[in-house]
């Protein structure tokens, strides 16, 4: 098998070489693909990255003409980005309107990320949708990840400042570095995003590149209900599931506002919810994700 060569990314290019995944044929009842990763500061593949091309996986297996409107994935063990990662998708069913796949993301032979995606043909039906919140400051005049990190002298903070392929612009005050406590914060927090560089037209592109971005900053809700920023020495957080639904196109290329939050917390374990609007306020998806957060005063 031929080995994928090494990612770098942080611009829209970058992120076009990563979902450009390499089929390799079937074995089994499962269509294979090969992805890469890119270096990684703790060489723990980010899990936005295996949604994301588990997505692009599934939907070459898919008529052009449907697109995901839904997937259930569960992160089973961390990824290594020194390894490839190898793509077994299964066809489940295809209907009049809708195509059902699993997706498993392999390294090492065992499952890193289980996931089902539903496609759907395009349809007209009943159309409503929760307004987008009012108020909110232009992505212009907020700061960039650069600006709030870039002069950390820290691999992590050098990574998110200037390795990512999207702009990440947060409307509230961000927590990478500081807390100020419980209660202080605003329990609701908001980024602006999109790519640094155009992407292509394809919807199926569009799509698992929102993927990708949509598990950034999903978690930060659960940490800003207890005041607790992201370098809590000690403090164990990961993600455990990803939920996503498509409901209308997309273009990550332009502004989007991932509006989040977090109603509950419990057992060590914390849920994100999110909301994806266009600029002009269309709902375009909405995020669930749970996460293990364990802190030391709790281990």
């Amino acid at each position: 098998m031929k080995e994928p060569p090494i990612v770098r990314i942080g611009d829209s290019a970058g992120l076009l070489e990563l979902l450009d995944l390499a089929k390799e044929g079937a074995r089994t009842d499962e269509h294979i693909f090969l992805g890469s990763s890119p270096e990684q500061p703790h060489q723990r593949v980010f899990g936005g990255q295996v949604l994301a091309q588990s997505i692009v996986a599934a939907a070459e297996t898919v008529d052009a003409g449907r697109h995901v409107h839904s997937m259930h994935g569960y992160f089973l063990r961390p990824g290594d980005a020194a390894k490839p990662i190898t793509f077994g998708v299964q066809e489940l069913r295809d209907g009049r309107s809708f195509s059902a796949r699993r997706v498993h993301a392999y390294q090492d032979g065992r499952p890193i990320l289980s996931m089902i995606a539903s496609f759907q043909a395009d349809a007209d039906g009943l159309e409503h949708f929760e307004p987008m919140p009012e108020g909110i400051p232009a992505p212009e005049s907020l700061p960039t990840t650069a600006d709030l990190l870039g002069k950390i002298d820290h691999p992590a903070a050098q990574d998110w400042a200037f390795n990512r392929p999207f702009d990440v612009r947060h409307v509230q005050e961000p927590i990478y570095v500081n807390a100020p406590g419980p209660g202080d914060l605003s329990p609701t927090n908001a980024v602006w995003l999109k790519t640094f560089g155009p992407m292509p037209d394809d919807q199926s592109l569009q799509r698992a590149a929102l993927a990708y971005a949509s598990d950034y900053t999903i978690l930060e809700s659960v940490l800003r209900r207890h005041g607790v920023s992201w370098v809590t020495p000690g403090m164990s957080v990961a993600s455990l599931d990803h939920a996503m639904w498509w409901h209308r196109s997309v273009r990550v290329d332009e502004w989007l506002l991932y509006v989040q939050e977090s109603p509950s917390a419990s057992g060590a374990r914390g849920l994100g919810q999110g909301r994806i609007y266009s600029r002009d306020g269309l709902l375009v998806a909405t995020v669930a994700q749970e996460g293990m957060v364990r802190l030391p005063d709790f281990s």
